[in-house]
């Protein structure tokens, strides 16, 4: 905990927290994190994305070549950000190692178990500085598009421009790419960013699935006129109309079940006091449990809008700028995730030692187990290897705001719970 202190004083922000990929900012992080990470006695490196890893290869015959079980979050923030989001996966990763790693007679340390753990720090999850989110992780997972090289921030830098400044080198971005046949499977522990843990009265939930999601940018026009020449029934007011649509947004999603919209921006044209605006752009993030059921709500919204537009003498126009599927969790690292959860129910919450499932609990009341409606790092790698998740409580469900707070209490169980995760998932038969 004293550590996510520490990271959020790391900010290009006076008074508040914001670290954006490839910045000096991002830099810094990456050199903490990699000093913790051979603190507990990993080997460590920044891939060619820009990712901090840090490595603990078992001992005997395989070695390097053993493929490794990824666990980590990300380190860059939204801006204005809580100091939890993301950050607090990460140093829990290395907890993690910290209570399974094993000494070596040299005075180092090894994984005792048949598989590398490997620790990733990812560098741009939330796509703050390019409007393109999961950059590191999808070169991780291969997945990399050559039109994001194009990509500009604010100031007008594009993201090849920015990996040069960065000491990256474009063209040899594919290195961080990684095979399905070297890695056992990818495990995030993340604060819920809701508050469904919160009101059950519960520290920690499996997760089933990472939210599919759609983001469009949506345009009305009308007819820009005198506020005070117009009469009501010669107007054409393209701010009413995205208003109106933004109400029917939120109609239309509240009444289904697990659909969540989110007009997040809205602006007027051509934004004088004395004019009825003739164009208004808003935004629309439309997420949801299920690709099908999120498209199906998607086409009711459209459908209102025409209603809305032809009743007002409007036109409206949208762009598609972001489409992902749902990313399910895989059953096994569901279960693992579940039995660690079961095990901090235990006296003391004590881990076991490698190879050994631990006791009994004193409870058999199932874990909750929730969907994400946040995006994550698990939405790319699920390309490339089995994605789990483990949700700690968010009190109050404030996420991506000063205020995001998870208890010193629920980490330590979230803590206990991955590591008898990663146990159990050591003693199913290797696939």
């Amino acid at each position: 905990m004293a550590r996510c202190d520490e990271l959020a004083r790391v900010s290009s922000a006076p008074g508040q927290i914001e670290r954006v990929y490839l910045s000096p900012e991002h830099a810094r992080v990456n050199r903490l994190a990699a000093e913790w990470m051979r603190e507990v006695g990993m080997s460590t490196r920044q891939d060619a994305a820009g990712n901090q890893v840090g490595r603990l290869d078992p001992g005997g015959s395989a070695g390097r070549d053993a493929p490794a079980l990824l666990i980590g979050s990300h380190l860059d923030t939204v801006p204005d950000a809580g100091r939890y989001d993301g950050i607090v996966g990460v140093l829990m990763a290395l907890e993690v190692v910290r209570l399974l790693r094993a000494p070596i007679e040299d005075g180092g340390w090894r994984s005792p178990l048949r598989f590398a753990l490997e620790v990733i720090a990812f560098s741009d999850e939330e796509g703050t500085r390019f409007g393109k989110a999961l950059l590191g992780s999808s070169a991780v997972a291969g997945i990399w598009d050559d039109e994001w090289w194009t990509l500009t921030d604010a100031e007008g830098t594009t993201v090849r421009e920015a990996f040069l400044d960065f000491g990256l080198d474009p063209g040899r971005l594919g290195e961080a790419a990684r095979r399905p046949s070297e890695l056992v499977g990818y495990l995030e522990a993340h604060i819920e960013q809701g508050p469904e843990l919160d009101r059950r009265g519960e520290s920690l939930a499996v997760v089933s699935s990472i939210a599919s999601a759609r983001r469009f940018q949506l345009r009305v026009d009308g007819l820009a006129r005198h506020a005070g020449g117009t009469p009501y029934d010669m107007r054409r007011d393209a701010l009413l109309g995205a208003s109106e649509a933004a109400l029917a947004v939120e109609r239309i999603c509240r009444s289904e079940h697990h659909i969540i919209g989110t007009v997040g921006q809205l602006e007027a044209f051509p934004g004088a006091v004395n004019i009825v605006p003739g164009e208004a752009r808003f935004s629309l993030d439309l997420r949801g449990e299920f690709d099908d059921e999120r498209d199906r709500v998607w086409h009711a919204i459209s459908r209102d809008l025409d209603e809305i537009m032809g009743r007002r003498g409007l036109t409206w126009s949208g762009r598609e700028v972001h489409s992902a599927p749902a990313v399910f969790c895989a059953p096994l690292l569901q279960d693992v995730i579940r039995q660690g959860i079961l095990s901090t129910l235990d006296a003391g919450a004590r881990v076991s030692k490698p190879g050994v499932r631990g006791g009994a609990p004193l409870s058999t009341d199932d874990p909750a187990t929730i969907f994400s409606r946040a995006g994550h790092d698990g939405m790319a790698i699920g390309a490339v290897t089995d994605v789990g998740m483990l949700f700690l409580r968010n009190p109050d469900g404030i996420s991506h705001h000063p205020d995001e707070a998870v208890s010193t209490g629920d980490v330590e169980l979230g803590i206990r719970a991955l590591a008898e995760a990663v146990l159990h998932l050591a003693a199913e038969p290797a696939s």
